[in-house]
């Protein structure tokens, strides 16, 4: 006990002194002047226990000091610390989309990386990670067990991986932003193609940073929230002085909002001075429910039933993914019969969601147009997959394990841009899943769409968590593009999403509607995430861990210099 208070007074005494090794000035420089105190300030238990200085004093006053104290370790546990960060930033996503809680989360993970070894930082990382996926991706559990268990363990063993790249002392915060960057990035491709889900920028796009995709992404997104987070850390960061720490606190906020005035300066799109009727069409019924167990002609009736409340000669009428379900061609099928027919009678092009079976093995998902004449026209089949669903990796494996609803077929893939002519005018088309990469409806933008749609299908999801992700993902691909999209899904949500973000005559889940937008501009112009996509962001995220790294290893030259000059 004495030996601890004596340790305690030490870390009294340093408090406020300059230290061997540091903390940062700003965003992307960390002295070596500060790490004395910045461990001072949390120092960290090599047994990891989480007891911390003071606990002691805690114990030997006061009422109840049996159970305070008790409480207090439990809570600067490492792995509590690591859950409560992760589960803060898990509650700034959709459905939950409390999006401050992503700086307090991000100010906890800074602070939980400081001062330790790789190994514990993995530790951290993973818990941090397993408190954020868990919760944040439980949808995947509907579609697959096993699938869901899975990737809740690869991502956060991602989380803590990554953590490695961050130095403990100099250098931790750029290199925290750089860290977090390449993590989210190597999501968006890896594994199964890329599984994006659970990124900061789902939950930002609610927030003011949203107009930053425009420039960079959800990548550049991300880093303004890091960045945030880190000065958030700063401002209760005891280590630091008036002066390092408004220097922090004004380097870290300072990138958020130069990355926020950029992007108003910064390309939008403009108008091409044509203007379109659009309906959408949501045919409604019930939720969880499975292709295999489901009478396709009924879910195509309740569309057809629905489009009966579309007004005559509108320019455009969406139809979801997959409600046109047929073994070989769709235009062979009486319900390609049916869609022309539909055409003519609504005097209005027409673009419908088709899973075409192909063989035993497999089957084709696309979007298709039936002009107003009711003449078959443009075809655009789907490029991203959804893993699990659409496709079964490691199948053999996987089948032993898995329920009946795993998918019997894989869904082709093509390699098209996206693009998809119409009557009416291009298209950009993301189908479902799809609508979750950044690339994808760039991809079409470029080939020359001037409007996104996206037909997509959460039928077999309950509850709203695959729903509301995927409108924060549909309004990060407006703002990306500078396009108005459509949304549109048989049992919601479907809605209409501006340029600049926000939701138009969103649709509950389950009902049936149409809704019906007059006047919306079909636009062109590349912004500047179009023109570059995520690469700036990706060398911006190597630079900064890069920085990181170099910094901290100055930071341990100058301490051996110290020493051998004390010595």
């Amino acid at each position: 006990m004495d030996r601890a208070l004596s340790t305690s007074r030490r870390w009294a005494s340093d408090r406020g002194r300059p230290g061997l090794v540091g903390q940062t000035h700003g965003l992307m420089s960390d002295t070596p002047e500060a790490l004395a105190d910045d461990v001072a300030a949390d120092p960290v238990d090599p047994a990891g226990d989480g007891a911390e200085h003071g606990e002691v004093a805690d114990e030997r006053s006061g009422p109840g000091r049996g159970v305070r104290p008790a409480v207090t370790r439990f809570v600067r546990r490492p792995i509590v610390r690591g859950l409560l960060a992760g589960l803060l930033i898990a509650g700034s996503l959709p459905p939950w989309g409390f999006w401050p809680l992503a700086f307090v989360g991000l100010a906890v993970f800074d602070r939980l990386l400081a001062g330790v070894g790789w190994k514990a930082r993995l530790g951290r990382g993973t818990a941090m990670g397993f408190a954020l996926f868990a919760p944040t991706i439980v949808w995947i559990s509907e579609l697959t067990a096993p699938g869901y268990v899975v990737a809740v363990l690869i991502f956060a063993v991602l989380s803590g991986t990554f953590s490695i790249l961050v130095p403990p002392a100099a250098g931790r915060r750029p290199a925290l932003v750089g860290a977090w960057l390449l993590c989210e990035g190597l999501r968006m491709a890896w594994p199964f193609g890329g599984v994006p889900l659970s990124l900061l920028a789902v939950g930002q796009v609610a927030g003011p940073l949203a107009g930053i995709a425009r420039i960079a992404g959800v990548l550049g997104i991300a880093l303004a929230t890091v960045a945030i987070g880190i000065a958030a850390a700063a401002c209760f960061d005891r280590a630091l002085d008036r002066r390092r720490r408004a220097t922090t606190v004004a380097g870290s906020f300072g990138t958020a909002v130069v990355l926020l005035v950029v992007a108003v300066v910064a390309p939008h799109g403009h108008d091409t001075g044509k203007r379109l009727d659009i309906a959408f069409v949501q045919g409604g019924g019930q939720q969880g429910t499975h292709a295999i167990n489901t009478d396709m002609r009924k879910v195509f009736e309740r569309h057809l039933r629905a489009s009966a409340a579309v007004p005559k000669g509108m320019d455009l009428v969406l139809w979801p993914e997959d409600v046109v379900d047929t073994e070989g061609p769709v235009q062979d099928t009486r319900e390609g019969r049916d869609l022309q027919a539909l055409a003519r009678r609504l005097d209005a092009t027409v673009v419908v969601g088709t899973v075409e079976g192909l063989d035993d093995d497999s089957f084709r998902n696309s979007s298709q147009v039936v002009d107003r004449h009711g003449v078959w026209g443009d075809r655009y089949i789907k490029v991203q997959r959804v893993p699990f669903g659409e496709w079964v990796p490691f199948r053999s494996l996987i089948e032993k394990v898995a329920p009946d609803t795993l998918a019997a077929r894989d869904a082709t893939i093509s390699h098209e841009s996206g693009l998809l002519r119409t009557p009416a005018g291009r298209l950009a088309v993301v189908i479902s899943w799809e609508v979750f990469f950044g690339h994808r409806a760039r991809s079409g933008v470029r080939a020359g769409g001037q409007l996104l749609y996206n037909p997509t299908n959460g039928s077999t999801y309950t509850g709203t968590f695959v729903q509301t992700q995927q409108v924060a993902s549909s309004r990060l691909r407006a703002i990306e593009t500078g396009r108005w999209e459509v949304q549109v899904a048989p049992t919601g949500f479907s809605a209409f999403v501006s340029p600049e973000g926000r939701v138009h005559q969103r649709t509950a889940t389950k009902e049936q509607a149409v809704r019906v937008m007059r006047g919306v501009p079909l636009r062109e112009g590349q912004t500047w995430y179009v023109r570059w996509g995520d690469l700036p962001a990706r060398v911006v995220a190597v630079l900064l861990v890069a920085l990181g790294w170099a910094l901290d290893r100055r930071s341990r030259i100058r301490e051996s210099a110290g020493t051998s000059v004390r010595a």
